[in-house]
């Protein structure tokens, strides 16, 4: 890739293409290693992993290349705290930190650990800014998980996130091939953040009847379940239909609560309960139709940006 980037050497990768933290499908070491081995930026989803494991993949990854890779952290999450002292004691190269503020960079400047915040607007992007984080990550409305609340698109964020901050930003949300990615370097961006697209490759852990699902669904297939609180973008299913329903009748929020929390990405992930789980996953489904091994699609990633970045100049 020839697009100019500060990210590869800011972090030590080759290539300025990150693999999404994804709860389940990358919280172990299969998927993140095989993403670094390739030049890119892996990342072990800390969000669902008891303590042990967690070190256990990170030292997995560590065994198994030189590369950097990523721990992500979301920082509601109860044992957040926790992850965060696991991820200091094993000197983890890059630190990616979501859903809240960067209370504890300090800690992690004074290891060299590389500390990039996701963001959902160009406030919060100024604000991590200011706070001496290394890179932001914008994440568009078309992004699979938790969103922006506002559902602004990534053509319109990311854009609007590079003009608001001088650090390198990292574009994400709709993005599945090469085309995408030198879209996200048109807008300014200095790489792309892929999370759908790596949750469709042979070493995401998730059970094969959510990636059949994925595989079958079109652009217009997800929707989000939750708006006014923490939204999440899924796959529509029984479980969705359900709490649309309960939405148009007018159930009341607390009772309509406790239905979106009824169910998880857990039930879907783990145990293949498609229908009824939490399939989360993002607008860029509709543009997947393959299940690659996550090294090969990393270099055709590569190439394809490479493409498209000949096509514009031809």
């Amino acid at each position: 890739m020839t697009f100019r980037s500060r990210l590869p050497a800011l972090l030590g990768i080759a290539h300025p293409i990150l693999q999404g933290g994804m709860s389940w499908a990358s919280s172990c070491a299969a998927l993140p290693l095989a993403v670094s081995r390739a030049g890119a930026l892996g990342v072990i989803a800390a969000g669902p992993m008891r303590p042990d494991d967690l070190v256990a993949a990170i030292r997995a990854v560590r065994a198994g290349t030189d590369n950097p890779f990523a721990v992500n952290v979301p920082l509601y999450n109860k044992r957040s705290a926790e992850f965060l002292d696991i991820a200091e004691a094993e000197r983890v190269p890059v630190l990616i930190a979501s859903q809240g503020g960067p209370k504890a960079l300090p800690r992690f400047r004074a290891i060299g650990t590389k500390w990039l915040h996701v963001v959902a607007s160009p406030l919060h992007a100024a604000k991590a800014e200011a706070a001496g984080v290394d890179a932001v990550i914008a994440v568009g409305g078309e992004a699979g998980g938790h969103p922006a609340p506002d559902e602004v698109s990534a053509m319109v964020l990311v854009r609007a996130v590079v003009k608001a901050v001088s650090i390198p930003v990292i574009g994400a949300g709709g993005v599945a091939d090469g085309a995408g990615i030198a879209a996200m370097f048109a807008l300014g961006a200095e790489g792309a953040q892929l999370g759908t697209r790596f949750l469709m490759t042979r070493e995401a852990t998730v059970h094969a009847a959510y990636k059949d699902r994925v595989r079958a669904a079109g652009i217009g297939d997800t929707t989000l379940v939750g708006r006014g609180g923490l939204p999440i973008r899924q796959l529509r299913n029984a479980f969705s239909a359900q709490v649309d329903a309960s939405e148009r009748a007018g159930m009341p929020a607390a009772e309509l609560d406790a239905l979106i929390k009824s169910r998880s990405l857990k039930d879907a992930a783990l145990d293949g309960d498609v229908d009824w789980g939490k399939v989360e996953a993002g607008q860029s489904a509709g543009l997947i139709d393959d299940l690659p091994g996550a090294e090969e699609l990393v270099h055709r990633l590569v190439a394809e940006t490479e493409a498209a970045r000949m096509r514009l100049v031809a």
